[in-house]
């Protein structure tokens, strides 16, 4: 015998429009802890002069997750254009070269200079340091379910975003 299929997941409608209050919004703790956290990330990384938003073009490179602007681009969820510019400041900080593919000229790679290398591998650490100092106070098993819930959430808002998936009934 065939159990059932599990039945979808009620979709209750915690915000109405009548009542919504932003600042008590899971959108608005959100951005307001990555906010916090770039701030403290930018205070972590100013001995190595840089800034929140630097710091993940190197750690990609280091990890071998990209290796050109584009593929940077897209790993770290900016604009070609942006992504350029950005490559320029780390390039006038001599952090990363670009070089020319010997197979296809018209692809530039993105490396890491030997300081870039060092610096790269330094950033776990601030960012560690600045994760865990947010946790304090959590058990493991706290962390854990805090873990799994917002997996959940960013699992609903891409299926919001993917299926379009119906809002809950607003009444």
């Amino acid at each position: 015998m065939h159990s059932p299929p599990p039945a979808p997941p009620v979709a209750h409608a915690f915000y109405r429009p009548g009542s919504y209050q932003p600042e008590e919004s899971t959108a608005h703790l959100m951005r307001s802890i990555l906010v916090e956290m770039a701030d403290q990330i930018d205070r972590e990384l100013e001995p190595f002069a840089l800034t929140n938003a630097q710091w993940l073009p190197l750690f990609k490179l280091d990890q071998g997750q990209a290796n050109t602007a584009t593929a940077l681009a897209r790993e770290c969820r900016m604009d070609c254009g942006a992504m350029t510019r950005m490559l320029d400041r780390l390039a006038e900080k001599g952090l990363v070269q670009r070089v020319r593919s010997d197979q296809d000229r018209r692809i530039v790679h993105v490396e890491l200079t030997p300081e870039g290398r060092a610096t790269a591998q330094r950033i776990p650490e601030a960012l560690c340091r600045v994760q865990n100092a947010y946790l304090r106070g959590f058990q493991p098993h706290e962390r854990e379910a805090l873990l799994a819930l917002l997996r959940r959430v960013l699992h609903n808002a891409q299926a919001f975003k993917n299926e379009g998936v119906a809002a809950p009934d607003q009444p």
